[in-house]
């Protein structure tokens, strides 16, 4: 835990009952949710809340299910092999119940889901553009406080170590904002380590590193190595179309076993040497058709270079999502998304998603629906919690949590935010190091990330307009240590964690890991709750 220093007074601070960081569908559910208990909420976005992250510019896919037994059980079923054994049936079922649920709400809201030949409306999937300008109105309508392009820079905790609220910076005047709350949610999304992936510029881990200086666990960081497909000349990521594709080479001969759902490996080996083309030959006038109608903004990269994917062979690659896509991220201890520090919740691609699909997800779908379910039960909490801290009516002296980057370390200079992010990158980003991993490389890319992170903390203190990047680069450092050591203790491969050395899975290793620290990471296992084969259709 970090060196801790009292807060002082000055303009920018505010008070709230619940404080939400992040403004994507996890923050936005999370901040209806803490409303609907009476809580005064405020929400801070590091850019503008509706429009940032990676859901608001892209269509996804939901987990929705209707309330039919055998329906659900085939749900449940699909992603627990895949998933590596590692979900927990009770987990499945909130999210499939509270995802009905809430899509029920959305259409009460008036998000136009499509209508199907028989007049019934399909919501398995939402257009982020509409969904997200729907949960902004919403949430500005229940009466919350948002705080655009104000990233979080650190948490504050009280002197028994319970967050109690959160300090930033308004990038848009380059003023500090302060905010005293009952309870934190942390909703900032996963890590995908800025590799250039549609939406997910915002997405650097910095909730996670403010959560770890306050002392939270992390659970699943192995699994952590998703890969998007997409073209090589363009950020979008959506990687449904490419079940139609066929992959060639540059002489336009066909890859044998490539694929985007099942052989994205054999793509990954092959870019190593040679560019990969695609077409999307595979897909008829209909399908075509359909495609154009549910994800036009897929599009939009190939009518600009003036590219027909469906008959034109084009370059594509693989773009390291991380967290985002993968499953790890903050341990939650119970129903209401608490972590392991009082006051502190945790929501969406933040938090692990291991409860409901172990150890893969693929994006979209299950993790939309852990999105609007956590964020529900996470806001919802943090309210209950922050009435009890106020109905105390003890003051609460508050503390700065946030270490690396904000505190002298001593050092003659500040934190070479570029340089760290290029180094990071170097580590995680090659799918020669980790799309399969080795011991060798594992213990190899962590020496060098160790050593940074000592760097890092020795730095001087960062300016305050270089506190933002800075802090971006120690979050992604953070965690690509906390993802490497714990692949490294994952000796078998299960869910996306793919081990070279061990190409198996291994029964006696069917539990989860925890871990954390900072200037030294730790991991541990924790055990699954027992599901009943049967409970588990085949």
């Amino acid at each position: 835990m970090t060196q801790r220093v009292g807060v002082s007074g000055g303009q920018g601070h505010d008070n709230a009952d619940v404080l939400v960081i992040g403004g994507g569908p996890a923050g936005t559910w999370a901040a209806l949710g803490a409303a609907a208990t009476g809580a005064r909420v405020v929400l801070a976005d590091k850019g503008f809340c509706g429009t940032s992250g990676a859901t608001a510019p892209s269509g996804t896919g939901v987990w929705y299910v209707p309330r039919d037994k055998e329906a659900r059980e085939r749900a449940r079923a699909s992603r627990y092999a895949l998933g590596g054994e590692l979900a927990e049936h009770a987990w499945m079922d909130r999210v499939l119940e509270q995802t009905y649920i809430n899509c029920e709400q959305l259409a009460e809201w008036g998000y136009p889901f499509p209508i199907d030949a028989a007049g019934n409306a399909r919501r398995t999937s939402l257009q982020g553009p509409e969904y997200m300008r729907l949960m902004r109105k919403r949430v500005k309508e229940g009466g919350v406080r948002i705080l655009d392009h104000s990233p979080a820079l650190e948490l504050l905790v009280d002197e028994g170590g319970a967050v109690a609220g959160a300090a930033g910076v308004h990038r848009q005047t380059d003023e500090s904002w302060r905010v005293r709350a009952g309870s934190v949610v942390i909703a900032t999304g996963g890590c995908a380590f800025l590799s250039n992936a549609l939406g997910c510029n915002v997405l650097t881990g910095d909730g996670h590193l403010m959560a770890a200086e306050a002392g939270a666990e992390f659970s699943g960081m192995e699994f952590s190595n998703a890969y998007g497909l997409g073209p090589a000349f363009s950020s979008v990521t959506k990687s449904l179309f490419y079940n139609w594709a066929t992959f060639y080479d540059a002489t336009g001969a066909a890859i044998p076993g490539a694929g985007s759902s099942h052989g994205r490996g054999v793509i990954a080996k092959t870019l190593e040497s040679q560019q990969v083309f695609a077409c999307l030959d595979r897909a008829d006038a209909d399908i075509r058709a359909w495609m154009r109608r549910s994800q036009p903004n897929f599009f939009l990269p190939f009518d600009r270079m003036n590219v027909d994917p469906f008959t034109q062979h084009f370059p594509i690659t693989l773009r390291l999502e991380g967290t985002v896509r993968g499953t790890g991220g903050l341990h939650v201890t119970d129903a209401t998304c608490a972590t392991s520090v009082p006051g502190l919740y945790a929501a969406g691609d933040a938090a692990t998603r291991e409860l409901i699909c172990g150890g893969f997800t693929g994006g979209g779908s299950h993790n939309a629906a852990w999105a609007m379910s956590s964020g529900l039960w996470a806001g919802a909490g943090a309210g209950d919690h922050a009435r009890a801290v106020r109905a105390r009516r003890t003051p609460r002296a508050l503390l700065r949590a946030g270490g690396a980057a904000l505190r002298d370390g001593g050092g003659n200079a500040p934190v070479d935010a570029a340089a760290i992010i290029r180094a990071v990158q170097d580590e995680v980003l090659p799918t020669q190091r980790n799309w399969t991993r080795r011991a060798d490389l594992l213990e190899d890319s962590l020496g060098r990330l160790d050593t940074l992170w000592h760097r890092v903390r020795g730095a001087a203190v960062s300016d305050r307009n270089q506190a933002v990047r800075a802090r971006e680069a120690a979050a992604m450092l953070a965690v690509s240590r906390w993802m490497y050591r714990s692949a490294l203790a994952r000796t078998e491969t299960r869910g996306m964690a793919r081990r070279h050395d061990y190409a198996s899975a291994d029964a006696a290793q069917r539990h989860r890991l925890l871990s954390g620290g900072l200037d030294e990471v730790w991991v541990a296992r924790h055990a699954v709750r027992q599901v009943a084969k049967e409970d588990v259709a085949a």
